[in-house]
């Protein structure tokens, strides 16, 4: 049972994080004191701390995470034996298809990119890792929630369905008519939802040991698709997501 119990200290070093996480580029600690809402004198004995443990760094007049928030964040991966298992798994299919895939967890109503075996040729993402975006609105978010039992749905469904772009479903019974239709075939797409020009299909994995619930899908440029390669793609993300819940999720 959750309580309001609340350690400041804590509570301000992960405001801190996550502004650092959510920018591109190093951000000034006038600019974290402003976005933090945090006093100077304790702003400074927090980033000292920070970066005496390497959580963040200094960098260009400002900070960024650091390199050891990065490695112990990686142990995420490994507790469930998901990092083997996924890079075994995509790198069979990258291997067949040559197209990317992409691994993601749903943490409430947002899908988290937890790792990424990238192809042999380029093309422009917005799977950065760690990065969340809306479940509704990504081939991946539509897998992990077309899996939650109809109760827990409703309870993270949001009253508003954002967009991320003009194709985004942001009505709530068209979600469900195609959460119906992803149960029934068993994979979820996204006709450039999140980006123009990229078409994504995805699958669900299963619940982890750990109560990870995991999905992973492959994102193609539009103008090559043909018929032949969407059905090799979507076979083949079905075939990662069998291969990685045989490896990781007890009885599948």
């Amino acid at each position: 049972m959750a309580n309001d119990y609340d350690v400041p200290a804590v509570r301000r070093t992960h405001d801190i994080l996550r502004v650092l996480s959510s920018r591109p580029t190093p951000v000034k600690a006038a600019e974290l004191a402003q976005a933090c809402q945090l006093p100077k004198s304790t702003l400074y004995l927090l980033l000292d701390c920070l970066e005496q443990r390497r959580w963040i760094e200094r960098q260009e007049g400002g900070y960024i995470i650091g390199l050891e928030l990065m490695a112990l964040g990686s142990a995420y991966l490994r507790h469930d034996g998901l990092q083997a298992a996924f890079h075994q798994a995509a790198s069979a299919f990258v291997g067949r298809c040559n197209e990317v895939v992409q691994l993601a967890a749903l943490d409430g109503f947002d899908v988290v990119y937890l790792a990424r075996e990238d192809a042999r040729r380029p093309v422009r993402l917005v799977s950065d890792l760690g990065l969340r975006l809306p479940a509704h609105a990504c081939a991946l978010g539509k897998a992990l929630l077309a899996s939650l039992p109809p109760e827990e749905l409703a309870a993270r469904l949001p009253q508003t369905l954002p967009r991320v772009t003009d194709r985004t479903i942001a009505d709530a019974a068209r979600l469900h008519r195609e959460l119906d239709a992803v149960r029934r075939q068993g994979l979820a797409e996204d006709q450039e939802e999140v980006a123009a020009g990229l078409v994504c299909y995805a699958a669900f994995v299963g619940v982890t040991p750990l109560g990870k619930r995991v999905a992973v899908s492959t994102s193609i440029p539009a103008d090559r698709l043909d018929d032949a390669h969407r059905r090799d793609a979507t076979e083949g993300i079905r075939r990662v997501a069998r291969d990685i819940a045989l490896r990781v999720i007890p009885g599948a």
